[in-house]
């Protein structure tokens, strides 16, 4: 059975690049893998095909080779073996380390011991700190680097070469057709082992300790901000580097303010009379006292907004707004001369001519005739 184009194979074109083709075998390989389909004698023949076209083109002499003479060129040695073991093979345990890693637990991978873990810390504020800004002092209880032995887990400092892995940090093994490799698990990834192990650390070089920490949180932090500190997360096994810390701000509720971005809100009560006949209040706001002129006639619930008197957040360069919604309050606690007045105040309103102090009340009663004239009909 002749053999198929290797071009064809991959899907590319004849003048794919060197990182065209490692994409199209990629592609190729995923789909027919083994692993991925078990007892599929077609997918592993496509696998294999694929995988040979792979080792041909991305050698720039075979690839030459085959663009001249096709696939004769491997059948009688003009260009060195085609498909299972010609240059260019002893690297595909790297090839497929490099795709197939992440996917079935091997792969290369970084040589050398792993980080630290990082560490997340909540820090709850009130609303003035997180718009000014502080300086807060907190307590971390975390791995930290053993000062016996300087985080290198050995007592007199001396390490000797694993022999598992032979220094390297990681180890080979077969998966079916594949050549794997993954941290040496001896040694941890670290290369070397400890002859004379620490006995504070017991050679892991590094202790449990609370470590305490100055923490600049910037002006106008909000909820769910992370502040990152690095290198201040756990510290890594016999002397990797450490890990970072991640500060969440969580901001508690405020009072008076609520706060939506870079805008505040707040409720401001007013009485009867000042709706009524309009006067100059004072509200408060972050930065102390203002005067707040509320008109005469106004209703309870009005909207009023008060430009850069809100929150200047980290992530912008003019402050937001504060906004203020007055509710009219209902008088309580009356003395016998109020409740008179107000009694009085009250026999005014007679007849039709009443609804035109009261503008929702009117525009409620008429949506209310309305509804019972469609309710009747």
């Amino acid at each position: 059975m002749s053999k198929r184009d290797y071009y064809e194979v991959l899907g590319v074109a004849r003048n794919a690049s060197d990182d065209d083709l490692k994409k199209a075998y990629r592609r190729c390989a995923m789909k027919h893998h083994p692993d991925r389909n078990p007892g599929d004698n077609a997918a592993e023949a496509a696998f294999k095909e694929c995988k040979e076209a792979y080792e041909v083109l991305s050698d720039a002499n075979r690839r030459r080779a085959y663009d001249q003479h096709g696939h004769a060129a491997f059948e009688h040695g003009m260009g060195g073996g085609g498909g299972g073991g010609g240059p260019g093979y002893a690297d595909m345990g790297d090839i497929f380390g490099d795709i197939f890693g992440n996917i079935f637990g091997g792969g290369g991978g970084q040589r050398g011991p792993r980080r630290g873990a990082d560490i997340g810390y909540v820090m709850e504020l009130s609303l003035e700190e997180a718009v000014g800004g502080l300086d807060k002092q907190i307590e971390i209880p975390t791995l930290d680097e053993c000062d016996t032995c300087n985080g290198s887990g050995s007592a007199d400092g001396k390490l000797e070469t694993c022999t598992t892995c032979s220094g390297r940090g990681q180890v080979r093994f077969q998966r079916g057709i594949f050549s794997m490799q993954q941290a040496c698990p001896h040694c941890g990834g670290r290369g070397q082992t400890i002859a004379d192990p620490c006995k504070d650390c017991h050679g892991q070089g590094r202790v449990e300790r609370t470590k305490t920490l100055q923490v600049k949180i910037p002006a106008g932090v909000d909820n769910g901000d992370r502040i990152r500190l690095t290198g201040e997360g756990e510290a890594g096994p016999a002397g990797s580097p450490p890990g970072d810390l991640y500060v969440e701000v969580r901001v508690r509720e405020h009072d008076i303010f609520q706060r939506d971005g870079d805008d505040l809100h707040c409720e401001v009560p007013i009485r009867i009379s000042q709706a009524a006949l309009g006067d100059t209040i004072r509200v408060p706001t972050l930065g102390g006292e203002v005067e707040l002129r509320i008109p005469f006639e106004t209703q309870s619930g009005k909207l009023f907004r008060l430009r850069d008197k809100g929150v200047k957040s980290v992530r912008s360069r003019k402050p937001g707004d504060l906004y203020c919604r007055v509710v009219v309050e209902t008088p309580v606690n009356l003395t016998v001369e109020q409740r008179e007045l107000l009694e009085k105040f009250e026999a005014t309103f007679i007849g039709e001519g009443a609804r035109k102090h009261s503008p929702r009340s009117s525009t409620f009663l008429d949506g209310v005739k309305g509804f019972w004239d469609r309710m009747t009909s």
